[in-house]
Formats: C-alpha cells, sequence, structure tokens
C-alpha cells in the first residue's frame, strides 16, 4: 500500500485542506494510506503583528518545506496566495487544484455593500493589496489590522472590534461560512492576490513516485492562469505582502490577466491587462509586468520597498 505523509498548518482552514487533498487523493488510488502531519509555522507565532513587519507570507510555508526537505513529509499543502514566488531549489509545485471563488468579501453587522461604508468606520485587513485598493473606494474609513484565523477575526467583528472585516472568499466559502458573507466583492472594486482561491501541492523535485501520485489532482485552467499570475509577481519582484495584484481567466483558448501595482494610499493604482494564447502564459505575465513598470509601478515598488 503506498503511503503518502502531508504536511500541513494547524489552522481549522489549513487543516480543512488537507483533508480535502486527502479525500481527492483516495477517490483516483484505492490503495493509498495518508497521514496528516500538522505543525505551527512561524507565521502562526506572529498572529498579532502585520505580516509586513515580521517577514511576509512565506511564514506560513517555511516549515512545511522543511519537513519536505528533511523527508519528514511526502507533500505539503498550500494556498497559494501564501506560496513565494521562487522555491527552493529542491522542491517543485507540479499540482495546483480546480480554483475556487477568487473574489474578496466584505463581511459586516451593518452594511450591505462596500459602497455604504461611511466615514469614520472601522475596517479591518492585514493585507496591504486590499487596503490600498480599499483606499480609493472609501478614502474616509479608518482601516485597522486584522491578523488571526478566519474564526478569530470574525470574532473580533462579532465583538465590535470592527465594522466591517474584508478576507477572501475561498476560505469563508471552504469553512461553510458563507451565510456570513455580507458581499462577493467584484474585480473591479478589489483585484485579488496572485493565486487566491486556488491550492497548490508541494513536494520534492526527485520524488517521481509521488509526483505521479498526485497528479491527478492538477487542474490545467487553474494552473495555467496561476502560473501567468505568478510570472507577472516575480518580474515585478513581487512579495506576498506588496499592494500587487492579479487575476487570470480563459476563454477560447485565450488566457486574459489584469494586474495592477498600488501606492499604499491608494492616491495611485496603476493597472492595465493582457491577452494571449495559453501555451504563452509565462510571457503574458511578464509582458504585463513590463507594461506597468513602464507606466511607473517602477518608482511605487521602490518607494514601498525602501
Amino acid at each position: 500500500m503506498k503511503k503518502i505523509k502531508i504536511a500541513t498548518r494547524k489552522s481549522p482552514l489549513a487543516i480543512w485542506q488537507a483533508k480535502y487533498v486527502k479525500e481527492e487523493l483516495i477517490k483516483v488510488h484505492v490503495d493509498i494510506e495518508i497521514e496528516l502531519v500538522s505543525m505551527q509555522t512561524e507565521g502562526d507565532r506572529f498572529l498579532e503583528s502585520p505580516l509586513f513587519n515580521v517577514g511576509g507570507k512565506g511564514l506560513f510555508i517555511k516549515e512545511l518545506e522543511a519537513a519536505l526537505s528533511s523527508n519528514n513529509a511526502d507533500i505539503a499543502v498550500h494556498s497559494m496566495k501564501d506560496v513565494v514566488v521562487d522555491l527552493p531549489e529542491n522542491l517543485v509545485l507540479p499540482v495546483i487544484m480546480k480554483r475556487e471563488d477568487s473574489r474578496d468579501v466584505l463581511i459586516s453587522n451593518h452594511y450591505n455593500e462596500i459602497d455604504t461604508i461611511p466615514k469614520n468606520s472601522v475596517v479591518g485587513t492585514s493585507s496591504q493589496r486590499r487596503q490600498s485598493q480599499f483606499r480609493r473606494l472609501c478614502p474616509n474609513a479608518v482601516l485597522k489590522d486584522l491578523r488571526g484565523n478566519v474564526e478569530t477575526r470574525i470574532r473580533k467583528l462579532d465583538d465590535g472590534e470592527y465594522d466591517a472585516i474584508l478576507l477572501a472568499a475561498a476560505g469563508i466559502i471552504r469553512l461553510g461560512l458563507s451565510n456570513r458573507i455580507t458581499q462577493l466583492v467584484p474585480h473591479g472594486h478589489l483585484l485579488p492576490a496572485v493565486g487566491q482561491g486556488a491550492i497548490g501541492i508541494e513536494c520534492r523535485a526527485d520524488d517521481m513516485t509521488t509526483q505521479e501520485l498526485i497528479a491527478p489532482l492538477n487542474d490545467k485552467d487553474t494552473s495555467l492562469c496561476v502560473l501567468a499570475e505568478r510570472a507577472f509577481s516575480r518580474r515585478l519582484n513581487g512579495g506576498c505582502q506588496l499592494p500587487i495584484a492579479a487575476h487570470a481567466l480563459i476563454e477560447d483558448k485565450q488566457i486574459k490577466l489584469s494586474g495592477l501595482v498600488a501606492k499604499l494610499d491608494g492616491s495611485e493604482i496603476i493597472k492595465s491587462e493582457k491577452q494571449g494564447d495559453i501555451t504563452d502564459t509565462e510571457s503574458i505575465g511578464n509582458s504585463l509586468a513590463e507594461l506597468l513598470l513602464a507606466r511607473g509601478a517602477d518608482v511605487i515598488l521602490k518607494e514601498l520597498t525602501n
């Protein structure tokens, strides 16, 4: 019997994703034994500090990658929006599963839509990407950092610490909390993070047996879209916490990629899109990044990284 150890964070959402991968593997392999290896990551140990102050979202995957490298796990399951664009040389990301809803959501006990949020309302999000775009929509709202697991964030809202919070739709849906969604925010308001809504499976580059076992879980269209988004981010040297956003979709064998770079205060958002054949995902991502850089994104990114 084949056996696979899955490295995962201990958060409820991460456990849900790991169990989902386990269930999907059992569907395609009747003779397989799967063990979850849960661990606390460095990112989980600093849940009260803004991510950009403690090293960014890469902190959520380092321990999982270490488990792979030391053979203590065979695969690691990630939210793709948490995965840095440059992986360790000994690891690969051969599977990206079918994407859930990629939008952000507004959750509020007072307001039905972003457009109705009055000035001085306290809105919670830890994402610089969301903050920069939201400030363009609601310049007079008060943005306050919001960290913690999904349930913790919603509890803080219900306890009155925030008038509204912004989260990724995929996590809310996967945890069975769709009834709490006040508004599915259109991409035109909040363009999502690179890879948002997709689950990735990472493993050792030389472990071909495991790669063959997990290959049936790959979704070709999602994989192509996320690869284009990641190429865009890589060309911009974009960390997960910079106000960079991108989203790709496929229609009639064409891939359409939208992307933006924004000033944190929302005073300037440089946004455009590129379209091309699905065989050119890498070049589409690169060319869109080059377009934004030529229009001033390089100045914004230099200011942010300094």
